[in-house]
């Protein structure tokens, strides 16, 4: 790649896309999704997808481009990103890779491997061991082989926990491992890379208010129109963090109040995963701390002295 690449990493509400806009606006660079669940038309709220007004500001890449019935691989992911970045830099264009799915990361600077093919004994003694054990005992015999998998797969996928586990019965290798050792699409010295990583309880009330915008913004309606459709529960727009806990109240298993404090709940958790992944697999990245956007530009030029605001 011929343009400057940045990459910005970090979890849930920690203000990366703010940090992004304001890079893009600053260099004339246009902004490539990195998050799996900013993929999805469907989710521009729960997902805290740009605006339309933020999106106005600086080109937007891969943002709201799937359907909630089309499920996206790291794979898919990948391959469009290949295509824009290419794209950017026959343009001579900064580009800005935001999010806050570390894989997509990963397959970037580390390349994606193709998995072996796992039998289909293996897979069904998988499944029926998740069922036999539990969720909670199955995670924890996952995390003594592939502790990586173990902490960033949500609670309550069951599909994602199998597959790990099956790998790893089927190659004796974690999956995590095999997920990093393709040919990385960007070439060491192409890009720099920079992980938001505020204080964790300021970043927790910021993921409970943010939550609670959410719903007053119009996520219930959200929520409603993908339940309206009867998707497989098992695609990734399904499993997006407040589907779930606001679909239940649509449904009268529980109150609003109690619906949004289990989706603020799961919010937390998420960014957790988020952050244990970043100091797992991203901890040679620099840092930016503190929450407040004037402190985090300030770092970020620090860390860019070729920059000038």
């Amino acid at each position: 790649m011929g343009s400057r690449i940045w990459l910005i990493a970090g979890p849930t509400a920690s203000g990366k896309s703010a940090l992004a806009l304001r890079l893009a606006e600053l260099t004339g660079g246009e902004i490539v999704n990195a998050d799996s669940q900013q993929l999805y038309a469907d989710l521009r709220l729960l997902s805290a997808r740009p605006s339309p007004e933020e999106e106005a500001r600086a080109p937007h890449h891969l943002f709201g481009v799937a359907d909630a019935a089309d499920g996206w691989s790291v794979g898919r992911w990948l391959r469009a990103a290949t295509e824009t970045l290419a794209e950017l830099a026959a343009r001579d264009g900064p580009a800005i890779v935001v999010g806050g799915t570390g894989l997509y990361f990963r397959a970037l600077t580390r390349g994606l491997a193709e998995i072996p093919q796992v039998p289909p004994f293996v897979r069904r003694a998988a499944e029926n061991d998740h069922q036999a054990l539990g969720e909670a005992a199955f995670r924890a015999r996952l995390a003594a082989v592939d502790p990586a998998a173990a902490a960033r797969i949500a609670v309550g996928d069951r599909q994602r926990l199998v597959r790990a586990w099956e790998v790893w019965s089927a190659t004796g290798q974690a999956l995590s491992d095999l997920q990093g050792t393709g040919e990385p699409l960007l070439a060491p010295g192409s890009w720099a890379g920079v992980a938001l990583e505020p204080p964790r309880e300021a970043l927790y009330a910021r993921c409970d208010a943010r939550l609670a915008a959410m719903v007053e913004a119009g996520a219930l309606q959200e929520v409603a129109a993908l339940v309206a459709r009867s998707l497989d529960p098992a695609l990734p727009a399904m499993k997006a963090v407040g589907v779930r806990e606001l679909a239940a109240h649509l449904s009268g298993e529980m109150t609003l109040e109690a619906a949004v404090a289990l989706a603020q709940q799961e919010t937390r958790r998420y960014a957790k995963r988020q952050m244990t992944w970043l100091r797992g697999q991203m901890g040679d990245w620099p840092r930016i701390t503190g929450l407040d956007p004037r402190d985090q530009w300030r770092q970020f030029l620090a860390l860019n002295p070729g920059l000038t605001a």
